[in-house]
């Protein structure tokens, strides 16, 4: 399994320990897949953008039919997620 380097939250400064600081309000700690993300900042700031669009945004589906889809669809697909 190949290894990526990652910051750490006690190492994360400016937009980095901002967006570790709000994944730890939403989930209590910063998953691996915010923090892979770690190493480019305003790009992890642009995926939970993304991510609060499709997840939290007015709309037929709740949230929870769309994590589910995500879910479903990530299996279907044989991504470890």
């Amino acid at each position: 399994m190949p290894h990526i380097r990652t910051v750490g939250a006690d190492e994360a400064t400016g937009l980095l320990a901002r967006e570790y600081e709000k994944a730890i309000r939403r989930a209590g700690r910063v998953f691996n897949v915010i923090g892979i993300q770690g190493l480019n900042p305003p790009v992890l700031s642009a995926s939970v953008r993304l991510y609060e669009a499709l997840m939290l945004a007015p709309g037929p589906l709740g949230r929870d039919v769309r994590e589910m889809l995500a879910t479903v669809t990530s299996r279907e697909l044989d991504c470890f997620y």
